[in-house]
């Protein structure tokens, strides 16, 4: 099936009160996982590449693998590029067959994250990609406890409407208390913030820092109005876990790892799409367009 953008996705996903994952996938056996995931619970979803991975002398084998993957999926797939920090990351994905990227703005004064989010936004729409940008600023777990009491970073939404506005993104990230990493005390979710950033724009709204929440929190957020949900760190730490345990055995061998790393993904992401209400919705969403 042909590569998609996100963006088509993720409005339909906002119009039927569920939310899509994006799951980065470091290499080609996480990505097999993630993908057989998908196809067995008919769901769409984004594939997604830290930006920093980008830069690796492997960057192009591993999005010509990720593209090739997703084109012979049975269901809809996205290629997107996560925290893209430059302009240059950004062309450079694109030009890779990337189908969307998100720019990550959110640490610089808000006119000049506005500045040069429009100016990839300019350069990635003129190739047919969509765009995710962050207002606001989604911090790391271990900063939670300090940062998240004094509500460092939550999006304000005063600031939504003319944001989207100028910059003409497709998709907005926005901070109402989730982290990246490993949270180091509870997560608390500000859901009536994320309620008000919804009221504030039509554009999709995403999520980052997923792991480590519970289904019930994940549900609350998606009915509060998010569309989008960034999931890795706990796939990479299941992962890890179950490759140590695996060492010990007496049948462990390179195969049988690339076992474990495949069969983790696929299992693990096809729980979260069953919690983000994705499963099925791929045959149900194309059947409406015809």
């Amino acid at each position: 099936m042909p590569l998609v953008s996100i963006v088509p996705l993720l409005h339909r996903a906002q119009a039927g009160g569920y939310a899509l994952p994006l799951f980065l996938t470091p290499e080609m056996l996480a990505a097999e996982g993630t993908v057989r995931a998908l196809e067995e619970r008919g769901a769409s979803a984004a594939v997604g590449v830290y930006a920093p991975w980008i830069e690796r002398p492997t960057a192009r084998a591993l999005s010509a693998y990720l593209v090739a993957l997703a084109e012979e999926a049975s269901v809809p797939v996205a290629l997107m590029l996560d925290h893209g920090a430059t302009l240059e990351q950004c062309v450079r994905a694109i030009r890779f067959g990337f189908t969307d990227v998100m720019f990550d703005g959110s640490a610089l004064p808000l006119e000049e994250n506005i500045a040069a989010t429009r100016t990839v936004v300019r350069a990635a729409h003129a190739a047919g990609v969509g765009v995710e940008a962050e207002l606001g600023h989604v911090g790391t777990g271990t900063e939670y406890q300090e940062m998240g009491a004094r509500r460092v970073g939550f999006t304000d939404p005063c600031t939504v409407a003319p944001y989207v506005q100028e910059t003409g993104v497709d998709v907005l990230a926005v901070a109402f208390g989730t982290a990246h990493g490993v949270y180091r005390g509870e997560p608390h979710l500000d859901l009536d913030l994320l309620r008000d950033l919804r009221a504030c724009t039509d554009i999709p709204l995403a999520m980052h820092g997923g792991s480590g929440l519970s289904a019930e929190q994940f549900r609350g957020a998606i009915a509060a109005g998010v569309s989008k949900i960034n999931v890795f760190t706990e796939l990479g730490l299941t992962t890890g876990r179950r490759l140590c345990e695996h060492a010990g055995a007496e049948d462990a061998s390179y195969f049988t790892f690339q076992e474990v790393i495949r069969d983790t993904f696929r299992e693990r992401c096809a729980e979260y799409v069953e919690v983000f209400g994705a499963a099925g919705r791929f045959p149900e969403g194309m059947g409406a367009e015809g």
